[in-house]
Order: structure tokens, then sequence, then C-alpha cells
């Protein structure tokens, strides 16, 4: 199966948003049109009449994003279609109202009263439950607006849907449910087509199902801008080392024979580490890596624990078995 982006997956819809500090309160509830095609639900445009219904007693529902433009406000321009795309991504778990500076100065002039100057535009304030929370003024990047309603999320005790995504999409893979991570990652691409924790973890998940071609495809997909992402990066070296330990896992019998022949045989313990490691046996290569350490720690102009770092990299710095290893090399290094 072809799990690349471009593909709609089988993941279904995204889950409901997490909990959170505020669910004592009601929680964030998606709107009643939080599906494709439902804007008019969750992208209005305001006014001084409608401002308390779409704002104030909405954002104790949802959060609700206000943005402030004008038609004579070039960035408004730019600004305005980022907001409605982030706005889309959300899948009604926000709100945008787009009200006309010029259209609503009455309304102006009373925000300017409660605290909220409308010294220039564009500017953007978020409320949730009735008040103010953050706000931002002049133009942003999408990836700028997308971290700015992450957070407002995070405070409202919620999370965008990839974020709910990815995180069903790494406990399936921690959990070898390795088919359903591979569709879950791939899902989360189609809606962050820059995510390296999607990239990453759709390449790994490719790995775990043993399709190494599959693999090598999606990290030749990653766009350049996160290739040298750490989530890239680990991912692509569990790609090299597959493909190396690959190689040499059908001659670990003559290897193990050489290294009975000779205990010394670095080379030879260097490639059993790559075999293992290929097969899984994480714990296994690592210790025939520190055994090299142990014996010649400059051997190969420190290959043993320049090839640990690789492993260390492709398995992930908090995995247990990379946590183990870098304790075992620290104290040989530093003994």
């Amino acid at each position: 199966m072809d799990y690349i982006i471009g593909q709609s997956a089988k993941a279904g819809a995204a889950p409901g948003p997490a909990a959170g500090r505020v669910q004592d309160q009601g929680g964030i509830a998606p709107s009643a049109g939080a599906s494709a095609g439902a804007d008019a639900d969750i992208i209005v445009d305001g006014d001084q009449r409608t401002f308390m219904a779409d704002v104030i007693e909405d954002s104790r529902r949802v959060p609700v994003l206000v943005d402030f433009w004008a038609t004579w406000c070039g960035p408004c321009k730019t600004l305005t279609p980022a907001l409605e795309k982030v706005t889309r991504a959300a899948g009604g778990r926000i709100k945008l109202v787009k009200i006309d500076v010029d259209a609503n100065r009455a309304l102006v002039g009373q925000l300017s009263q409660l605290g909220l100057p409308l010294q220039s535009v564009p500017t953007v304030a978020a409320f949730w439950q009735g008040q103010i929370l953050d706000m931002f003024q002049g133009a942003q990047s999408e990836s700028e607006i997308k971290r700015f309603v992450e957070s407002l999320l995070k405070a409202a005790g919620g999370a965008m849907p990839s974020a709910d995504l990815l995180a069903e999409a790494r406990l399936a893979l921690d959990e070898g449910q390795v088919e359903e991570a591979a569709a879950l990652f791939s899902a989360l691409l189609e809606q962050e087509p820059e995510s390296p924790e999607g990239w990453g973890g759709l390449i790994r998940a490719l790995l775990a199902l043993g399709d190494e071609d599959g693999a090598k495809s999606a990290l030749e997909q990653v766009p350049a801008k996160i290739a040298g992402h750490a989530e890239i990066t680990g991912a692509g070296s569990a790609l090299a080392l597959a493909e190396e330990g690959r190689r040499v896992a059908d001659g670990l019998d003559g290897i193990r024979a050489r290294l009975a022949a000779d205990a010394d045989d670095h080379a030879a313990r260097y490639e059993l580490a790559t075999g293992l490691n290929g097969l899984g046996q994480r714990a296994e290569a690592a210790d025939a890596l520190l055994e090299i350490l142990r014996r010649d720690r400059s051997w190969n102009e420190g290959a043993a624990r320049l090839q640990l770092i690789r492993f260390f990299e492709a398995w992930g710095f908090e995995e247990p078995a990379t946590l183990i290893a870098r304790r075992k090399m620290s104290a040989l290094l530093f003994s």
C-alpha cells in the first residue's frame, strides 16, 4: 500500500480535542459545521450589531479570532487569507470573525474604551470565555499564525487536529501497529505538508513495514526547507542503517566465526553491530560497538563511537536503548 502524501488516508476524521484545564467550563466544542465546506459557521463577517453573539458569546464555546481589517490595508490582503486557511485547518476548533474597521467605527471606539485600542490594521485579537486572551498586530506568516493558534488552543485546553493525529500516529507506531501508523502519518501530511514529525514518522513506519523503497521515496519527497530537521535526519539515518544492516545480516554466521577466531577483529565486530541493528537487536548492536571502544577507542579514527551516534540518531535520542547505550558510552569515554 502506498502511504505517500496525496493518498486519502484511512485514518478518518481527526479525533476530538484534548482534555485540558478549562474542561470544567465546557471545554472546546467543535462548531456544528466543523466539516469541510462549513465556512459559513467558522469564518464570518462581523459588525457592531453581531459582535456580542459572534465573538463574546461564541468564545464561551470555542476560541474566536477577530481580524480587524480595512479595504485600503495592503498587509490585510495577505493576512486574512492566511487566517482563513489556518482556521479551516483547525476543523471547527476555532472561529474567525472579520471586521471592517471603517464600516464599524462605533465598535472600534467601544473596544478602545474596553482596553483594545485599534491603533493600526491589521490587528488580530483572540477571545476565549468572553475575554481577550492574546493579540498581535501587522502581517504574519502562515507558520506564525499557526503557532499563535496552537498557543491559543493550548491555553483553552485543546489542540489542532494535526497535533491529535501526530499523537495517535506515534502511539500506533510505539505499539507496533505500523500499518495504522503509516496511514495516520500520511493523513497528518495531508493537513501539514511541511511537518517534519509527519515525514519522519512516515519514513520510520514504512521501514517497520519492511518497505525500504517506500521509505526512500518518502525521504525524497521531504520539502527542502525541513530537510535538515532532526526528525528527518534521524529517519534518514534509520533508512541508511536498515540498508546497511540488510546487506550484512545474511553473513552474520561468518562474522561471528571471525570474532571467535580473533576477538580483536574490530572490523568484524563493527559489521556484527550493523547487522544486529538491521535485525532490530538494538541493545546487542550497541554492546558490540561498546566492546570495540573498550578494546580500542581510537580504532579506525573512532569509527565505533561515530556509528553509535548514528544509531542514537536513528533510534531517537529519547529511546530507552539510546539512553542506556549513551550512559555506557559516556562511562567508557570519560572514565
